[in-house]
């Protein structure tokens, strides 16, 4: 087996922890996008998200960042910099995001680093529910002209998963612009620190007994 140089240390031991740390440096928000009824696109929440295939899948950077006017889904997609995307029903992406038949309903997945009482602004047209690590922030789900909304994080500090499911209905603009950086790169728990602190600390004494022996 090949040691790592000067510590006598296995190179397949060192490389587990490096991938271990690699690991938690590369998640990206995830995006379904459906069209739905109107009077659907008109209630932005979890529940009302189809159990089907999406129409659309896609993937984006934070913050998120998405406006148009009367755009078609694939303009409005690429405003906010999606990208990886994957039209999954031939012809959503040509599609206005509303038509005052079918609207649209986006459910964003991902991770963000919270702290009690933080804060959260987000720009939309239309409604919206933001659920970080099972919390729901009270965001208004229904029609809306533009506005810009304040909700405050009431959880315990951390990292967390988040569900973010925006509605489009009643006609443009379509705006969906979230101020705050939610995050892209999951910080690990404690509990994984301690793990992985007491892997470095385990080969660190690997190394001391076989330089010393």
């Amino acid at each position: 087996m090949k040691m790592f140089r000067g510590m006598g240390i296995p190179v397949a031991g060192l490389a587990v922890v490096l991938a271990f740390v690699g690991t938690a440096q590369a998640n990206l928000i995830s995006g379904n996008l459906y069209r739905v009824s109107e009077a659907t696109s008109q209630n932005a929440i979890v529940a009302n998200v189809p159990a089907t295939t999406p129409d659309v899948t896609f993937q984006v950077n934070s913050p998120l960042s998405f406006s148009a006017s009367s755009a078609t889904i694939g303009v409005w997609l690429g405003t906010g910099g999606a990208f990886n995307i994957v039209e999954n029903t031939a012809g959503t992406l040509a599609a206005l995001m509303d038509n005052l038949t079918l609207g649209t309903l986006l459910d964003f997945k991902g991770f963000v680093s919270v702290t009690n009482g933080q804060t959260f602004t987000v720009t939309h047209d239309d409604g919206l529910t933001l659920i970080i690590g099972g919390l729901n922030l009270g965001f208004n789900p229904g029609p809306t002209a533009p506005v810009t909304s304040i909700a405050t994080y009431s959880g315990p500090s951390g990292n967390f998963p988040f569900e973010l499911v925006y509605g489009e209905c009643c006609g443009g603009p379509a705006v969906l612009q979230v101020a705050l950086p939610f995050s892209d790169v999951p910080v690990p728990e404690p509990a994984t620190i301690l793990l992985l602190g007491s892997g470095l600390s385990g080969l660190a004494g690997i190394a001391w007994r076989r330089y010393h022996s």
